[in-house]
């Protein structure tokens, strides 16, 4: 059994930055064992498996893996999907913008790809957010302590650090300037003795509202207990949380606000990606979040008939 595979890295524009993703645009028939041997041998961050239940309509079910476990929501496949899916026939990119719904486990997932001369550019999904937010935090020398910065540093004039979560706790951060969070070191003995674990927060989203780049207006980091201490993940999954947490502040005016958040450094695979939030004072959030994406590697993997079954 032959069966093609890409890589794609998303959220970005330059070969060799953002986050590389998996995409086998035509896994149907593949069993849950054969998904996790491959998303474990390929190695990458997520995996994506695409299913056609409904034949060549603009429907798709996807599964993503990562090399330990099954991912219910993540955002950085989502445009690696859309992207692979258009650039490889899969869906057929006549228009300038192209519609179609991709289905995570999470539910229905609305999805525009942007195409010039029938090839992707650009790819937007939609998602409505609903979040538990706490204002309860821990101490900023707490907070300094955990994460290898100076309490000075913390950001307490425009924002705070508050709880949120979409389903899954990220502790939100502020800090005055880009070289903190470049810098951070989290500490993971420090992180034990504070309150933090017991505000059920598993990762920390640490952000500044300043980057020496022209096109993001902020830079973002996860840190936390089960990353490695030079690791700096992907942020697509924790986005939803960070617009929630924007559109807490009284300062976010109501309407729609259009920002960029970019990840990593010139040496470290930056991505950068688009949101456009619509704050109507509700307890949700429309959040459309866009990135594009370039082909790094497509090749086939020769499957034994015996592992395809």
């Amino acid at each position: 059994m032959k069966i093609e595979y890409y890589i794609a890295d998303v959220f970005t524009t330059q070969l060799f930055n953002g986050a590389q993703i998996a995409v086998i645009p035509n896994a149907d028939g593949l069993s849950e064992t054969t998904m996790k041997l491959l998303a474990r041998e390929l190695n990458l961050s997520e995996t994506v498996f695409v299913f056609h239940p409904g034949g060549t309509d603009g429907k798709r079910k996807v599964r993503i893996f990562s090399p330990k476990k099954e991912i219910d929501f993540a955002g950085h496949p989502i445009i690696a999907t859309a992207y692979v899916l258009g650039l490889c026939g899969d869906i057929a990119l006549t228009e300038k913008i192209t519609h179609i719904v991709l289905e995570q486990n999470v539910g229905l997932i609305d999805v525009n790809i942007t195409a010039v001369d029938g090839k992707p550019t650009f790819v937007q999904f939609a998602r409505n957010v609903v979040a538990i937010i706490d204002r309860f935090a821990p101490t900023d020398e707490e907070l300094a302590s955990f994460l290898g910065i100076k309490q000075s540093e913390l950001d307490h004039k425009k924002y705070s650090p508050r709880l949120v979560s979409c389903g899954f706790p990220y502790l939100v951060v502020p800090v005055w300037n880009y070289e903190t969070v470049r810098q951070a070191k989290f500490n993971s003995a420090a992180w034990s003795q504070s309150i933090a674990p017991q505000t059920a927060a598993q990762e920390i989203l640490l952000f500044a509202p300043k980057t020496p780049f022209p096109d993001s207006d902020f830079n973002a980091r996860l840190l936390g207990p089960h990353i490695g201490l030079f690791d700096d993940p992907p942020i697509g999954s924790a986005m939803p949380a960070f617009a929630s947490y924007l559109c807490s502040f009284e300062q976010t005016q109501k309407g729609t606000h259009v920002f960029a958040v970019d990840r990593g450094d010139a040496e470290s695979r930056r991505s950068v990606l688009n949101l456009e939030m619509d704050n109507k004072g509700h307890e949700f959030v429309p959040l459309r979040v866009g990135g594009a994406a370039v082909l790094f590697a497509q090749g086939t993997i020769d499957l034994p008939d015996s592992v395809y079954k």
